[in-house]
């Protein structure tokens, strides 16, 4: 029976500045993917690369003085060296501007002209250059980007978009697996139908005739335009074939990478053979703001091919700083180099002063990848700060795994000269461990990775409790035959309970599980991964007898200091922060332009004065995701403790002239504040600070928690009308959802918080402008 195959591809990362950990998220998300299907048998292809056109790139170059072609190679070439050095499984590699790719996005489009479903028109619109993309509205409109659009007025070569709205509704509503596009999350796909269906609710109000999709869902017909893809006002991309004037547009050169780096367009029989391998790809991993690229323009163009749509596009959310999203316009991003510099050698290479430089890039590239799926409900909005991931990191690898690794194979080595006793599995916690492997399989199918690592760190501390309950120093201390008997039975349970949850921690941490297999005596994991070893979960699959490798430490505790060491990493020219306040106020910006002469790297901020920044990555071509910024001054409470607690304090009164940064009325106007009526007040049992609130908002009822429990009890809440922000995306605490925000000042040491009232009746849902 041939080997099942498995494609899966990161989007390809825009070459306008240097990674930052918004695309190591996403390509760490697709490591963990790629290895544990290689793991499972799979035929497996992992693509990842880079989008190298498009006016932006254009620009970008000529500020930093140097072609556009060498501006992308430099750009490039960081991307691959940091997966490289973090020891990214990648299949293939692809770059917009190989020739292999130019002579398949040139096919595709000719065979989209030979079959009607392109045209050649003109077209004056408002154009978001950050964004590379037409936005409807008028001169001087506010593009994505946050920046006025320009009008511009050009031919362009149009897609026929329009004719695919049905098809692409019901491809998205079917509920045949084999005939479907799977999108994930649930809110990802919503969104993407609720475009494609056009505004059914006004149709309705004016009269309009809506029509049904194969499921009976009503949609506007007409909703979905026709599609520019093509520009005459710039060269930087790939010609159109026959008409030269003509560059293709940028996020339809991207998108078809996923079809070149399989074969696609070659007339090698083997690259032909790879394609009809490989294709359709099983899954593509994406920024959340960039699904409708993936969800609409992209199956519509494989459709009017005549070419297999996809199977999956999930999307991952944003990676927040102290509550805002990371950008590189902003000069505030969070490299990926300085958390593997800073586990890599503050704290490994301490431990462990003869270890290589791979080593060391290794093991922080794991801490890494740890706590971004650990942190994270893969899907959604989350928060990093350099606090967070060492608490993460002590409480977890260093006091969780990596302490019952040490302990129990300690033991071993103690009592029984390093030799796996023969005994027989606890029942009760043998049956725990299965049920680990049951749902650890199931949440690596639904890449639920965060909920995969809770159950394991759940199981490990039951090992713990295990080991402690039974006290196998005691055992030995008796030394009586049933006392010895209850021995091999506690290490041996142990020990192969340890077995199987570094066979389930191995695709996250591929290096430390590495190291963990090494000294239980079972060889190479990554021999035993290709062997398909890893697929033996069962109890019973631990040989007694086998002899333990050489032991040492394998997670050197992290000091809290670590967080002002990469502070100082991200802002090496910035005055250093005191010890109790290790937040800076602003990270050093890494995406600059320059005026004089170009440097050797042109992304380096330290290769020339700072005089603007680069504009933001388009949005088919780089991780949302990983944009910060920090506004946080010394004495105020962080946005991320704010938050978590379901309260937005302001903490102007902390200072008697606020410094915190200007804004213009767009920032204003995305915040939706509504007025709602507390229903419904109650104490969280085991959660001292939080208080489980309904809201009545109107037009729906909403569960937020609040940590406002330490001044407020239930009953005085009951049938208050306070302030809301209504559109924030929702998140889980204490296993509960919390969907909005309460509004709230505050004023004095303790920081009391003090609601947002009115002192007139008005309606619950009215807004505030």
């Amino acid at each position: 029976m041939p080997e099942k195959k498995f494609y899966l591809t990161t989007p390809i990362y825009y070459v306008n500045a240097r990674p930052h950990i918004g695309h190591a998220y996403s390509t760490i998300a697709a490591d963990v993917i790629a290895r544990r299907h290689r793991l499972l048998g799979d035929d497996t292809f992992f693509l990842t690369g880079t989008d190298e056109h498009g006016q932006k790139v254009e620009r970008s170059a000529a500020a930093a003085g140097i072609p556009p072609l060498q501006f992308a190679d430099q750009v490039s070439a960081t991307f691959r060296a940091l997966w490289d050095r973090m020891g990214i499984t990648y299949d293939d590699y692809i770059r917009t501007t190989e020739p292999r790719h130019i002579e398949a996005v040139q096919k595709l489009f000719q065979l989209l002209l030979d079959r009607d479903k392109i045209f050649l028109s003109s077209y004056t619109g408002q154009y978001s250059i950050g964004e590379e993309m037409f936005v409807d509205g008028p001169p001087g409109t506010i593009g994505p980007d946050g920046k006025p659009t320009e009008t511009i007025t050009e031919e362009n070569y149009f897609f026929r978009l329009s004719e695919y709205q049905l098809p692409l509704i019901d491809l998205i509503e079917s509920e045949d697996p084999e005939n479907r596009l799977l999108i994930q999350p649930e809110s990802s796909r919503n969104e993407v139908l609720s475009f494609l269906r056009g505004n059914v609710a006004e149709a309705t109000d004016r009269g309009e005739v809506l029509e049904l999709s194969a499921l009976g869902k009503a949609y506007v017909p007409g909703a979905l335009k026709d599609l520019s893809i093509s520009r005459t006002s710039f060269k930087w991309g790939i010609p159109v074939p026959g008409n030269e004037k003509h560059v293709i547009y940028v996020w339809l050169d991207a998108l078809i990478n996923y079809l070149t780096g399989i074969g696609y367009g070659s007339d090698n029989p083997a690259d032909q053979e790879r394609f009809n391998r490989y294709w359709p790809a099983d899954l593509h991993l994406v920024g959340k703001e960039i699904t409708r690229f993936h969800c609409v323009y992209w199956p519509a163009v494989l459709l009017a091919a005549g070419i297999p749509t996809p199977k999956s596009v999930v999307a991952n959310g944003w990676l927040l700083f102290d509550d805002s999203k990371m950008s590189k316009s902003k000069g505030n991003v969070v490299r990926t180099e300085t958390i593997l510099d800073a586990f890599g050698t503050e704290v490994y290479k301490k431990q462990f002063p003869d270890s290589t430089k791979k080593e060391q890039d290794l093991f922080g590239a794991d801490v890494l990848r740890y706590f971004l799926l650990r942190e994270i409900p893969f899907g959604q909005d989350g928060s990093f700060s350099f606090d967070a991931m060492i608490t993460r990191y002590n409480a977890d690898l260093a006091n969780g795994y990596g302490n019952l690794v040490s302990r129990t194979l300690s033991m071993i080595e103690k009592y029984f000269g390093g030799l796996i006793p023969e005994g027989t599995v606890d029942p009760e916690l043998g049956q725990r461990l299965e049920a680990s492997v049951v749902l650890g399989s199931q949440n690596f199918h639904a890449y639920g990775f965060s909920n995969l690592l809770e159950i394991l760190m759940a199981s490990i501390k039951a090992i713990d409790g295990y080991i402690t309950f039974h006290a196998p120093w005691k055992q030995a201390a008796v030394g009586d035959e049933k006392s010895n008997a209850d021995l091999r039975d506690t290490l041996h349970t142990a020990f192969e309970s340890i077995r199987i949850l570094t066979v389930l921690l191995y695709p996250i941490l591929p290096c430390v599980t590495a190291k963990v297999w090494a000294q239980l005596g079972l060889g190479d994991i990554e021999q035993a991964a290709k062997s398909g070893e890893l697929n033996n979960l069962e109890w019973g699959g631990l040989k007694p007898g086998t002899k333990l490798g050489a032991l040492a430490p394998i997670f050197p505790r992290a000091d809290k200091g670590l967080a002002q060491v990469m502070i100082d990493m991200e802002n090496p020219t910035s005055t250093p922060q005191k010890p109790e306040h290790p937040k800076p106020s602003k990270f050093v910006d890494e995406t600059t332009t320059h005026t004089s002469a170009a440097p050797t790297d042109p992304t380096d901020p330290a290769a020339a004065p700072r005089t603007s920044s680069l504009a933001e990555p388009a949005p088919g071509m780089t991780v949302g995701g990983s944009y910060a910024i920090s506004t946080e001054r010394p004495g105020t409470p962080s946005h991320t403790e704010a938050r978590a607690s379901g309260v937005f304090a302001n903490s102007a009164a902390r200072s008697d002239i606020p410094d915190t940064p200007q804004i213009v009325i767009d920032d204003f106007v995305k915040i939706d504040l509504r007025v709602a009526q507390i229903i419904v007040a109650e104490r969280i049992p085991k959660a001292d600070k939080l208080l489980r609130l309904e809201v009545d908002l109107g037009y729906e009822k909403r569960q937020i928690l609040s940590g406002i429990a330490e001044w407020y009890t239930p009953e005085e809440l009951l049938g208050k009308k306070i302030v809301v922000i209504a559109n924030l995306a929702p998140r889980k605490m204490r296993g509960l959802e919390s969907h909005g925000m309460l509004l709230a000042a505050s004023h004095g040491d303790d920081g009391k918080p003090v609601l947002a009232t009115f002192a007139e009746d008005i309606p619950v849902g009215s807004r505030l402008k």
